[in-house]
């Protein structure tokens, strides 16, 4: 017998707008999206008043680091987090797992690893990285949903850089294919060295790494889209000098899409203190002018979806007790809160639910090219749901958190829009208190 049930809400997020809806589910499919009223009799309801019900989020950028480095996160802890966040589809970064995920072996490796253990559903890219360029065809047949590669030092020495000749070679394989380039765009060139003096410096970290390094790779890399016709995303925009030149680019027509990261909106350089690894991430955390104009760009369309970019490691690589911003790690927690860090971020600039939908669901879903399974609340798509409250407060206190380990940036941050309920399939993996136990989460 199929299973058939309701999910109602005075403010439901269909067609890109609010508005009182019951979203029937049959199986694991939205099966039809009718008045409240027009409810089908003898069947169960599940009724969140003034909640909002938007698709469930879509996080395009989550290093999970297994197999390999499961003490940094894992598959397990990583996916619950996302299911206690309102997010129902991840996708895992090549990097970071050891092997990295540059030929088949390293995908059967990583799938395998996977199995058993996913509270969501969970993707994976193609690295690509010298010598891996031959191996982008056989990865992409195999599924993975797109190719991901760095333009400087990933910060991991088995995921060296790309180089143009990589870049000119894999292109044109991913543009046959429709599959996006995913790029880490910082380019190189004089470097601004840090204050060796001053290791504890956050304004040293941000000089290190200067916005022209993003303008740099940024600029060659809508050169080669121009050429090869290949989709490229820019992942997590850190500086808004490059609007400009991106404005221009889409208005050309080129298909370059651009993710930012919750960090970039919610914090500033001016705000970080000195001996504080954890707001060390890269690009860094720029200025508060720069923050405003990333999102005036996000509003604007230029920047089309906000990603974590989560990237942890144990707490002894965030020299937590040095404060060396230059030893540690580079990498932000914040999975689970991607949602209410980004509305906390932009409610007050005039985002709506339903920008966060499309930032967090619908736009990250068209990235993927899964948009017609996913990303949107539309019969005949999964039923993958998040129910929260935009105007519930919390403080966040790190050790509640279900990554695996407890540190993050936020922690003590009060934010606004805590999840109430996840919906995987039409199964609820999360109740607002506890992420269920049976692991539903297909590798997809």
């Amino acid at each position: 017998m199929a299973r058939r049930f309701a999910i109602t809400s005075r403010r439901v997020v269909v067609a890109g707008r609010l508005r009182p809806a019951a979203i029937v589910v049959e199986d694991d499919l939205i099966n039809a999206i009718v008045d409240p009223e027009e409810v089908p009799d003898k069947i169960r309801v599940d009724d969140y008043g003034d909640a909002v019900i938007m698709a469930g989020l879509v996080d395009p950028h989550v290093h999970i680091n297994e197999p390999g480095r499961s003490d940094w996160e894992g598959f397990e802890t990583a996916t619950r987090a996302a299911a206690a966040g309102g997010i129902t589809t991840v996708v895992d970064m090549p990097l970071n797992s050891s092997p990295v995920t540059t030929d088949i072996e390293a995908l059967d490796e990583k799938r395998r690893a996977a199995r058993g253990k996913l509270s969501v559903d969970t993707g994976f890219y193609a690295g690509l990285v010298p010598g891996s360029e031959s191996n982008i065809a056989e990865l992409v047949d195999a599924g993975v949903l797109g190719a991901k590669a760095f333009l400087c030092h990933s910060g991991i020495d088995e995921f060296p850089n790309a180089t143009e000749r990589e870049l000119r070679t894999a292109m044109p394989i991913l543009a046959e294919r429709n599959k996006p380039l995913l790029v880490h765009a910082e380019l190189v060139d004089d470097v601004d060295a840090a204050d060796d003096a001053a290791p504890s410096s956050y304004q040293a970290y941000l000089k290190s790494r200067p916005d022209r390094w993003e303008l740099n790779a940024i600029e060659l890399l809508i050169d080669l889209c121009r050429q090869t016709g290949c989709p490229v995303h820019i992942v997590h925009l850190a500086t808004a000098e490059a609007v400009p030149m991106l404005r221009a680019a889409r208005e050309e027509g080129l298909p370059i899409t651009v993710e930012t990261a919750p960090h970039y909106l919610y914090f500033a350089a001016e705000e970080i203190p000195d001996g504080q690894p954890l707001f060390k991430c890269a690009p860094p955390i720029r200025s508060t002018d720069n923050r405003k104009r990333l999102h005036r760009a996000l509003n604007e369309g230029v920047i089309d979806l906000v990603a974590t970019d989560h990237s942890p490691s144990p707490p002894e690589l965030k020299e937590l007790d040095t404060g060396d911003l230059q030893s540690a790690w580079g990498g932000i927690s914040s999975l689970q809160l991607l949602l209410p860090a980004l509305w906390t971020a932009t409610k007050d600039r005039g985002a709506t639910p339903a920008d966060i939908a499309r930032w967090t669901s619908a736009a990250p879903a068209k990235l993927l090219g899964i948009d017609d399974r996913i990303g949107t609340i539309t019969p005949g798509h999964r039923a993958n749901l998040a129910v929260w409250s935009p105007e519930a407060e919390f403080s966040v206190d790190a050790t509640e958190l279900h990554h695996r380990h407890k540190i993050t940036p936020y922690h003590r941050e009060n934010l606004h829009g805590r999840v109430e309920a996840t919906y995987l399939g039409g199964h609820k993996i999360f109740d607002g208190t506890a992420v269920a136990t049976d692991c539903r989460g297909t590798a997809i």
